[in-house]
């Protein structure tokens, strides 16, 4: 088959070996995949894929079930999934464990699917699963405008929250038709101070953070009482002050996660969890995915060029 490699920090399209089923594999014949920042972080040598994950590069991808590994109940071949990986869906075939296969949901076609398992999977699990949001909460997201940003938009209005997101202002309008309550622009306005006032003063319930470093003083600053903090990313660096006596005041809490590396049973979990709770809004129509623009596999490196630019609103998929 043929994947996409890195070699000296580039992307090349080559020939590579055929995956093999595992046992509790299935192997999917790619229709799409679609791009993320740790795709970029993994091409310049940052991020390495887990011990037994496939060395390309792609973190979800759609398509239908050719080989079924031994140990596979309830999975055929001919079957349309998408799924959550590991790595490896920049190729044209990848061995899944059967506990990160989704449905393709009611309504989606394979390309369409292939922009959810990812964001579906990171939003739930931080939001829903561990922060808790609860209808009639705050709820702040920071990059309102990646594939990350546009589903937890969507997904915080679903379970009756107030959506606060920070984006370019270029990127408004859109946001606000995904359900968006407050849009802040945060290259000219300060997002504490919005906050604020939005909320009289008490501040947001959850905050999903995808900067770091950079944001994560003025994120305590912008907290309510018991509000609690997802960093799911650092765009804004790694290393920074912490002000315990800030947190402490307001009772609230920063947790910090990533979905790639957690072990493959609880990757399950949350598949499980992501089926059942957000899989039903995605079919009835209540949380769609948002694609920017589809590329051919073997353009990998302008998908990633055009996400690293961040002019983009959603999802960049890739196209077998």
């Amino acid at each position: 088959m043929r994947a996409i490699v890195i070699e000296d920090k580039q992307l090349r399209w080559a020939e590579v070996p055929d995956p093999e089923p595992g046992e509790g594999e299935v192997v999917v014949d790619v229709t799409a995949a679609a791009v993320n920042r740790a795709d970029l972080l993994q091409r310049q040598g940052h991020y390495p894929p887990p011990p037994g994950a496939p060395v390309y590069p792609g973190l979800e991808c759609s398509g239908v079930i050719s080989a079924v590994g031994p140990g596979v109940g309830g999975h055929h071949v001919g079957e349309r999934v998408c799924a959550l990986l590991a790595g490896g869906g920049y190729a044209e075939r990848v061995a899944v464990p059967v506990g990160q296969l989704l449905p393709v949901p009611v309504g989606l076609s394979l390309v369409e699917a292939t922009a959810l398992p990812e964001v579906a999977c990171t939003v739930w699990s931080n939001v829903v699963a561990h922060d808790r949001l609860r209808s009639g909460e705050t709820f702040l997201v920071h990059g309102g405008g990646s594939g990350i940003g546009t589903f937890a938009v969507q997904l915080g209005k679903a379970l009756g929250a107030t959506v606060l997101v920070t984006a370019r202002a270029a990127k408004h309008e859109r946001l606000r038709a995904l359900g968006a309550d407050v849009t802040i622009d945060y290259q000219e306005q300060d997002f504490v101070r919005v906050v604020h006032d939005v909320t009289g003063g008490r501040g947001a319930d959850v905050v999903l953070d995808i900067i770091g470093a950079k944001y994560l003083a003025r994120n305590i600053e912008a907290l309510a009482p018991n509000g609690r903090i997802s960093v799911i990313g650092f765009q804004g660096g790694t290393r920074t002050e912490l002000d315990l006596g800030a947190l402490m005041a307001k009772r609230g809490s920063v947790s910090s996660t990533s979905l790639r590396a957690r072990p493959p049973a609880e990757k399950a979990r949350i598949v499980s969890g992501v089926r059942d709770q957000v899989w039903p809004l995605v079919a009835a129509g209540v949380v769609k995915p948002v694609i920017h623009a589809t590329f051919p596999l073997s353009e990998a490196a302008e998908a990633q060029r055009v996400l690293e630019s961040s002019d983009h609103l959603g999802k960049l998929v890739l196209l077998r």
